[in-house]
């Protein structure tokens, strides 16, 4: 199987020797998501707006190689303060319809940037 890399300019550049993701045979993998907008790249403020905005930038690689978030098995989000979990949550299941993706979601010390989340995926090509 052929290892093809995922580059889109729909999500924010890869900032470290990472992809934004990679597709080997029928699945795919994204790198973890930042909340930036990349037409300004600003994050935005609030833990609301951060996960709609990393969860988009999932949907822009994904659809790059012809998947959507319908295909996403297993997601990973990563969180500043668990607190958060909840308004996250609010805004996560609006992007996800019927069987929703296994998850894990865990807090972490820092993210990149000081983002309050960064989200991740596996899904089918």
């Amino acid at each position: 199987m052929n290892k093809e890399v995922i580059s889109t300019k729909g999500a924010p550049g890869a900032i470290g020797p990472y992809s934004q993701g990679i597709k080997i045979g029928e699945l795919v993998y994204t790198s973890g998501q930042l909340p930036i907008d990349v037409k300004t790249g600003e994050m935005p403020a609030t833990i609301e707006e951060q996960t709609k905005q990393s969860l988009e930038n999932v949907k822009a690689i994904l659809e790059s190689v012809g998947s959507n978030l319908d295909k996403v098995v297993k997601t990973t989000v990563f969180l500043k303060d668990m607190n958060d979990f909840a308004k996250m949550n609010e805004v996560y299941g609006a992007f996800f319809n019927g069987a929703y993706p296994a998850r894990s979601a865990v807090q972490v010390a820092r993210l990149p940037k000081d983002a309050l989340v960064e989200i991740e995926v596996i899904a089918l090509a």
